[in-house]
């Protein structure tokens, strides 16, 4: 009897609707191969274009449809025209995190063999890392509640013990897990600035803490300036980085260029009953109705739901299905085939998409 998950799709802006259509399309590829689960899809409003026709980024039917939901998957939002009164962008994504705890934003950087890069990597020399980055407090917590004057503008950073150590406890875990795949180092490195301010050494002694239930992995600091340096001269020393949420923010766009750009770069929102799906880059209006969206960092993310679902459920088949649709995706780049224009190629958004499938056939 195959298992029921109900699955909370936003569609998005911009080129949002253009990449979760094919998403949709091969997860139905993939489910329609296996007896072991069904994803029920649940379409909800939010966004900007929602916005600028109601007034309201992210209705409560639609917060109650992802509550109720297994998993969020959430395509690029926003548009830089449409924008709250405060001259903000719409951002449901961030309301999301906020509204159902998504404390954990999981940003894998991963370079596939011959894939493209920025960098001239080592021979031998692997980048596969996971930067973690928190998502509902740090500095994005005073989002909407900023004092501006006409002499001064104010931004509250906000760190707290309760989150802190949830954030650090999954962070260890996820390094625990790769390493018993034989995929990490067993290395967790907590980004900071603690030299700086007093709010960075209660995090860095937050962490500390709770390296010491780990004693089987390796703890390390890093100052996030020397971070930034080291992920362009040594990004295969990292296994796991976990930071506050500005820091992450900035520091999981220079993991997306280390991969080529943002159209590879998926991420995950992970909270202890929830969890989002979304693709790293932004709604691209320019490029919209075109055609041309890179699809990729969209499934990526459906991949990591996947295996997410399948490790909560105890559905192997769940797990199967996203490391093989990540290994799809992966291939495609280690050819150079049906690559889109944004990452060197030629391809459109329908023959990447199909590019896809044809991997998994």
């Amino acid at each position: 009897m195959r298992s029921e998950y109900q699955i909370a799709v936003f569609e998005g802006d911009g080129i949002g609707p253009e990449i979760m259509v094919p998403t949709l399309e091969i997860l139905n590829h993939l489910q329609s191969k296996t007896s072991a689960y069904i994803l029920n899809y649940n379409k909800c409003d939010a966004g900007a274009l929602y916005y600028s026709k109601t007034g309201e980024s992210l209705p409560e039917s639609s917060l109650k449809t992802a509550r109720a939901s297994d998993a969020i998957l959430l395509s690029a939002m926003g548009l830089p025209n449409v924008r709250y009164d405060d001259g903000t962008e719409i951002s449901p994504q961030i309301e999301l995190r906020k509204e159902l705890s998504l404390f954990a934003g999981v940003r894998p950087v991963t370079l596939y063999p011959g894939q493209k890069s920025p960098l001239n990597i080592p021979e031998g020399k692997i980048i596969d890392f996971i930067l973690i980055r928190e998502s509902t407090e740090g500095l994005f917590w005073s989002q909407g509640k900023g004092e501006v004057t006409k002499d001064e503008a104010r931004e509250t950073l906000v760190i707290t013990r309760d989150v802190s150590e949830k954030l650090f406890k999954f962070a260890f875990s996820l390094a625990q897990q790769r390493k018993d795949m034989n995929q990490g180092k067993g290395l967790v490195t907590c980004v900071d600035k603690a030299n700086v301010f007093r709010a960075f050494a209660f995090f860095r002694e937050i962490f500390d803490e709770q390296a010491k239930n780990f004693p089987q992995l390796k703890a390390d600091h890093a100052y996030v300036d020397a971070t930034a340096l080291w992920m362009v001269q040594k990004p295969w020393d990292f296994d796991v980085l976990v930071t506050e949420n500005m820091f992450g923010d900035i520091l999981s766009d220079l993991g997306a260029g280390l991969m080529g750009g943002l159209g590879l770069a998926p991420s995950a929102d992970i909270g202890e009953e929830h969890a989002l799906f979304q693709p790293c880059h932004g709604s691209a209006p320019d490029i919209a109705g075109k055609g041309i969206a890179n699809p990729f960092a969209m499934v990526l993310s459906a991949s990591m739901m996947l295996e997410w679902l399948g490790h909560q459920h105890g559905n192997q088949a769940l797990v199967e299905d996203g490391l093989e649709l990540k290994n799809a995706i992966g291939n495609i780049i280690s050819d150079g085939t049906s690559l889109t224009r944004d990452i060197g190629g030629q391809a459109d958004t329908a023959m990447a998409a199909k590019a896809i499938i044809a991997q998994l056939a």
